[in-house]
């Protein structure tokens, strides 16, 4: 009991029991064959792309920021690559480096305005949610003539960016491991981690600390347009395209998968691994439906219920965490 209580105390256990509520309620109520839907590439492809974003997304969440820019940020990355690399023939390295400078700038905009304004992130963002895909759209047309550039990728780039494992698997699945265990030895086991909580709980009383608050808040900007970007690129290279349109699911999907994994909207709790489990959790929820016989036109309904149970458990197991008390030892 003693480690079921400590294990309930951490953020992200909400987490790992929304997700295995998730995968009995379709193991039990829909039927699927467990081993079949654990080898299924739909969902881990899904949740590998949507993982990129969030968890950049939910630090910036656990500060009490919002970047909803990210959903012009992945038509951004591929288009910018394909358009410089695919339409233009140069280099990859130079159209996967364009699409990084575009994911700096944008994040660079957002954060100064964030940090020198009174501005919230929301709206801040927003703007540029709006701006970033006007240009996206225009630059296109004006450019190439189209809103749809084809991209030849070299095959080594193809391997490390754009590859198939096992010829359903997408590789971006290790760079979503990767840079999940990135930030989670960086947020949890470096002071950079408590800054963030810091920041979340006050960020006043945090400045006062000696704490950055701009330049940290900045640099999460920066990372969050610069994955959504990466996220971009790598589907550009994967499909041999780009489209200006797509990327507007990612900001209610990111959200909702952070929010799942633990983190809240008013900032100062969560966790990189609660993030990491609570996006399957909503890629088994979205993608789930598929692998039962149930009626496609509901799916939408059991969407809704679904992750509404989820975040139902993650905040009734956030309450127990906060609320829990050790027994103590009887005397003798």
């Amino acid at each position: 009991m003693n480690a079921l209580g400590a294990f309930m105390r951490w953020p992200e256990s909400g987490a790992v029991f929304s997700l295995l509520g998730v995968i009995a309620f379709f193991v039990i109520v829909g039927g699927v064959d467990l081993m079949r839907l654990a080898g299924a590439a739909s969902w881990v492809n899904f949740a590998a792309n949507l993982g990129i974003v969030a968890i950049p997304l939910g630090l910036l969440m656990i500060i009490g920021e919002l970047d909803i820019s990210i959903g012009a940020m992945i038509p951004v990355g591929s288009m910018s690559t394909a358009i410089v690399s695919g339409y233009y023939w140069m280099p990859i390295a130079v159209g996967m480096a364009a699409a990084t400078e575009f994911g700096v700038l944008v994040g660079l905009v957002n954060g100064i305005l964030t940090v020198r304004t009174s501005v919230p992130s929301l709206i801040v963002t927003l703007g540029t949610l709006v701006a970033m895909h006007g240009i996206v759209l225009a630059g296109a047309v004006l450019l190439t003539g189209a809103a749809s550039v084809p991209l030849v990728s070299p095959p080594s780039t193809k391997f490390v960016f754009g590859q198939l494992i096992g010829g359903s698997h997408q590789v971006i699945i290790v760079w979503w491991i990767a840079s999940a265990s990135l930030l989670t030895f960086v947020v949890h086991f470096s002071p950079f981690g408590a800054w963030l909580f810091a920041m979340g709980g006050d960020k006043q009383s945090a400045r006062n600390a000696g704490i950055p608050v701009r330049g940290v808040t900045i640099a999460l900007f920066v990372l969050s347009a610069c994955s959504a970007s990466f996220v971009g690129m790598c589907q550009a290279i994967l499909f041999n395209s780009a489209q200006v349109s797509g990327g507007m699911g990612f900001i209610f999907n990111a959200i909702v998968s952070v929010v799942v994994g633990g983190v809240l909207l008013t900032g100062g709790f969560g966790s990189v691994i609660g993030i990491f489990f609570g996006t399957p959790t909503f890629a088994i929820v979205s993608q789930g439906i598929y692998f039962t016989s149930m009626d496609r036109n509901w799916s939408n309904l059991i969407i809704g219920i679904l992750l509404l149970i989820a975040v139902a458990m993650n905040e009734a197991f956030r309450k127990l965490a906060l609320n829990y008390r050790p027994s103590k030892p009887a005397k003798a």
